[in-house]
């Protein structure tokens, strides 16, 4: 069979692009395969301020710089998504959406997740056009405008910092009465005049008036009361779910479709590992996708040797 890699990693975000690295120096033939943007849900994020040596750092810069990084010591980009890997043992093939076949004798995962679309009557048809998973891509369509924010999580706070830099108003609907975010994010966020925050309350309904979205409609979870909220655009940020579909076939998914790791980010399969937010795990954070990468390629690195 016609080798073409040592490793191939699929996904580019900070647990893949740290693979990179480790592979690479462990003088791997690999390859960093990417069906969407580098860098991963970096590039979505406005700012950084967890991240060891960077007091504060834009998603951007810190995935550019780990990107450069990751290439460094000769790791080659491939852009295409992965539609399943067949495990053959020795050797892996991992199909492409292109059509194309690559071969290799090991592979990590690191595709980390998707979010969750907001699922209401022509939500799909104003998606990019009223209603945007990215903040950072999107926020200046609306500028000096009234948005809507749904979520209560780090993403979901942090993205509405961001918006209120070019925004005249954010409203945030939380589910619960309580935020899922750092201490020292859900205080900016209370401390901030342009935040509006709803809590006890779920969208209900899209309010499009002449072919744009002006509002949406929101149902308080206790009273059933249902209320419309002024918005020219909406940022859903509900949580996510595994990009795993193409690993179906190898029995390496939890219940969930995350994958199933050992602490050496070994699955079942030996030759596949996993690395980042795509795994079981108990905190999805930049840090801790470092880590899984390098202990993903260091493990992988024995495995090739052995």
């Amino acid at each position: 069979m016609d080798l073409q890699y040592d490793v191939i990693i699929i996904g580019s975000g900070p647990a893949g692009l740290t693979a990179a690295i480790y592979a690479t120096r462990a003088n791997l033939t690999t390859a960093i395969i990417e069906g969407d943007t580098p860098g991963g849900k970096l590039t979505k994020t406005y700012e950084i301020e967890n991240y060891p040596g960077f007091e504060r750092i834009s998603g951007v810069d810190l995935a550019m710089q780990m990107m450069e990084h990751g290439q460094k010591f000769g790791a080659v980009m491939e852009f295409s998504p992965v539609t399943e890997i067949d495990d053959e043992g020795e050797f892996k093939l991992v199909h492409l959406g292109d059509g194309r076949v690559l071969t290799t004798r090991a592979v990590i995962v690191a595709t980390g997740t998707n979010e969750r679309q907001l699922d209401l009557p022509r939500a799909k048809e104003f998606t990019g056009r009223g209603i945007s998973y990215c903040a950072v891509c999107d926020g200046a369509f609306y500028r000096s405008k009234e948005v809507a924010v749904i979520g209560g999580g780090n993403s979901a706070l942090e993205e509405s910092l961001y918006l209120t830099q070019l925004v005249n108003k954010v409203n945030i609907i939380i589910r619960r009465d309580v935020f899922r975010a750092d201490a020292t994010v859900v205080d900016k966020v209370r401390n901030n005049p342009k935040i509006n925050i709803i809590t006890k309350s779920l969208p209900q309904e899209l309010v499009i008036e002449d072919n744009a979205i002006k509002g949406l409609v929101i149902k308080n979870v206790e009273t059933g009361e249902l209320s419309t909220v002024d918005c020219a655009g909406i940022f859903p940020y509900m949580g996510a779910d595994p990009a795993t579909g193409f690993l179906k076939n190898l029995n390496i998914l939890d219940e969930r479709g995350y994958i199933v790791v050992n602490k050496d980010m070994e699955t079942a399969v030996p030759g596949i590992y996993g690395a980042g937010d795509v795994t079981v795990k108990d905190l999805r954070q930049v840090v801790t996708a470092t880590n899984d990468g390098a202990i993903a390629a260091n493990a992988c690195a024995r495995y090739l040797n052995r």
